[in-house]
């Protein structure tokens, strides 16, 4: 979901991703996370991170607050859109 307030990213890998996603989410990868902080950092409005349970999301949403970048973790990507709608 990317609209102009909520951006979700799915930090699943790619192969994970492509089986299943919540709608217009972004696919960055738990590894390259820390590597794409800035990148993130540019994105506008609430960020909200997913997954297959909130495991993962939850490791993004460290690294991410630890460099300053407000988000929330979403849990697992068929909750994400949810979650997103509830803030």
């Amino acid at each position: 979901m990317k609209d102009s307030n909520r951006t979700i990213i799915d930090v699943r890998s790619e192969g994970e991703f492509a089986m299943g996603h919540a709608q217009d989410a972004l696919n960055i990868p738990l590894n390259e996370v820390e590597a794409r902080a800035e990148e993130i950092a540019k994105i506008e409005g609430e960020i909200i991170l997913c997954c297959a349970s909130g495991n993962r999301s939850g490791m993004a949403q460290q690294i991410l607050q630890s460099k300053g970048i407000d988000c929330h973790n979403g849990g697992s990507w068929f909750a994400a859109e949810n979650y997103a709608m509830a803030l």
